[in-house]
């Protein structure tokens, strides 16, 4: 039997994008976000989910894509990003999501080095579902090179200190 993987399909730009179901703590729909002073453009700010905080990457900016308006359909998805040593609770703003869906760990292929809309260096492959192909994000690529704020949970300090 072929080893599957479950991953998120989400929608950029009308491409069909995957993370790894393992990444995913929760999907939001889309709020208010709390700008931060020189950010990097990627970086629309900071959210509370539940007493955390969490920086919020706009995906769109990340992969070089035009910025749009959010939708009814837009939505943040919060997940564990692989940062240096550790994994960091971050946002992503996707264009929609559609399911979490099982692909073929075998059929996975590279990314071709054919340019694009997108950046491919942030790809770990290209999945199949069906007759259209999937876009697997390397998540540890995709934020290697940034400094982005850590998640704060509230009270965190307080209990290191015990």
């Amino acid at each position: 039997m072929a080893a599957t993987s479950q991953y998120l399909t989400l929608g950029l730009a009308g491409e069909t994008f995957g993370i790894s179901i393992r990444n995913v703590r929760e999907i939001l729909d889309m709020r208010p976000i709390s700008r931060l002073p020189h950010a990097p453009n990627f970086l629309l700010g900071m959210i509370d989910v539940r007493g955390s905080g969490y920086p919020i990457v706009d995906l769109r900016t990340k992969l070089g894509l035009p910025t749009v308006a959010a939708t009814e359909a837009t939505r943040i998805i919060i997940l564990d990003v692989p940062m240096k040593d550790r994994l960091v609770g971050v946002g992503f703003v996707a264009d929609c999501v559609f399911e979490v869906t099982d692909i073929d760990e075998q059929a996975i292929e590279p990314v071709p080095e054919v340019g694009g809309k997108w950046q491919s260096d942030y790809a770990a492959g290209i999945g199949r579902k069906g007759e259209k192909f999937v876009v697997i994000f390397d998540l540890a690529k995709l934020m290697a090179n940034d400094r982005i704020p850590e998640a704060r949970e509230a009270g965190a300090d307080a209990s290191r200190a015990a």
